[in-house]
């Protein structure tokens, strides 16, 4: 799983069913600019999200007859970041070779147990560049697990951009019941993910986890950078009785990427599914909004579960 390191959002990889490819697979055809073009725009009317609208069918005319005139690759590049925000939406994007990662700033999570008894969860955004997944993982594992008899939990999402999902998930296995926790809605079926499918494609087994009792209060914090991987983690919890969200509506990146690798080492990143939560609601390019809208959510989230 990747989360590309110079865009403002990372982004869940649909990894389920088969459906995940990092390489297009074939690199022919793409030797002159609108060949290229022409590449990119048959993977974008096969796979993206928004493919069967009449504003991707008109885009993806106007497209081939502009990619005739091109005289550069660099030409084609912007041509194909422009028809894939059409036939994808927002989340879909043509991504450079990432050459650089020395000052991409990740870091694992932080955990605390405040003095109320509350465990207090920082997660944040998660590429695997700096912080291994077994050390994201487990870092908060290991603090629920050692923690299971805690008033409450805060689970503070703020400002986590995305990245994998499944380490973030897999880490708070101890909060979430063992059940479809998310689906992923493309255009022709719906894709159910389970939490033994996270736990088992992140290397562990859910009988050695120790649930918390399904009454313990979460309270999960989001903001305006609360966003792909960040959103599809928050989604997780969306209609459990013992949920509340505070703090402002989040980035509205609610959708799961298949990127492409293409043959001068870019990546077309197709968005090719919006995320559903248990609740049957389907969430992709709007923020979702908290339960409570606060400038302040980590003192209500406390005065909440201190209240119960």
């Amino acid at each position: 799983m990747i989360m590309f390191l110079k865009r403002q959002f990372g982004y869940v990889i649909l990894a389920v069913a088969g459906l995940m490819m990092t390489s297009c697979g074939m690199f022919d055809n793409q030797g002159t600019p609108e060949g290229y073009v022409r590449h990119c725009v048959k993977l974008l009317d096969t796979k993206a999200l928004y493919a069967d609208s009449g504003e991707w069918k008109a885009k993806k005319e106007e497209t081939l007859e502009a990619a005739k005139a091109l005289a550069s690759i660099e030409e084609a590049h912007s041509l194909v970041e422009a028809a894939a925000k059409v036939a994808g939406g927002k989340h879909s994007f043509l991504q450079a070779p990432v050459k650089d990662t020395a000052s991409f700033e990740e870091t694992a999570p932080a955990v605390e147990l405040l003095d109320s008894n509350i465990a207090k969860i920082v997660l944040p955004a998660h590429s695997g560049v700096k912080v291994s997944d077994s050390l994201y993982t487990y870092s908060v594992l290991n603090f629920l697990q050692e923690n299971s008899d805690a008033k409450g939990v805060i689970l503070d999402l703020r400002g986590n951009r995305g990245g994998n999902m499944y380490p973030m998930i897999a880490a708070l296995a101890p909060l979430l019941p063992d059940d479809d926790i998310l689906s992923f809605k493309a255009r022709s079926r719906t894709i159910p993910i389970s939490l033994e499918y996270i736990m088992r494609i992140s290397g562990m087994s859910g009988e050695s986890i120790n649930k918390f009792p399904a009454t313990t209060p979460i309270a999960i914090l989001t903001d305006d950078w609360t966003g792909s991987s960040g959103e599809a983690t928050l989604l997780c919890f969306r209609g459990l009785d013992n949920v509340r969200t505070f703090g402002i509506p989040t980035a509205g990146y609610a959708s799961a990427n298949t990127p492409y690798r293409l043959k001068d080492g870019y990546q077309l990143v197709i968005t090719e599914s919006c995320d559903m939560a248990r609740s049957g609601e389907v969430f992709c390019d709007d923020p979702i909004a908290p339960d409570v809208t606060t400038e302040t959510p980590l003192e209500d989230a406390i005065d909440w579960i201190e209240s119960l």
